[in-house]
């Protein structure tokens, strides 16, 4: 009961069936609040506590980091989103 809750959380978010409007969000949490949080339409990352402030800032300085962020939504979101969807609908 007593102790601490961290996790991170990795979204890809989207609507129509070309993906065009697909969202890579990357949100990193503690204790159930979220601390900070990469949106791929914003293209950085955004501190919404205290600590996250100072992670996001830390984190937008580092271009691999940044850079990683950003490409994720095509080589994490549409590729494996792809590969589902494609496995959902040929049972269709």
């Amino acid at each position: 009961a007593d102790g601490y809750y961290e996790y991170t959380m990795y979204e890809c978010v989207y609507s129509t069936s070309d993906y065009s409007d697909m969202v890579y969000l990357e949100s990193y949490s503690f204790n159930k609040v979220v601390d900070v949080q990469f949106n791929s339409t914003v293209g950085k990352f955004v501190g919404y506590t205290e600590e996250g402030v100072k992670y996001a800032e830390n984190f937008n300085k580092d271009q691999a980091i940044l850079q990683d962020a950003k490409a994720s939504v095509d080589t994490y979101c549409r590729h494996n989103v792809q590969l589902d969807d494609s496995s959902v609908l040929d049972k269709a």
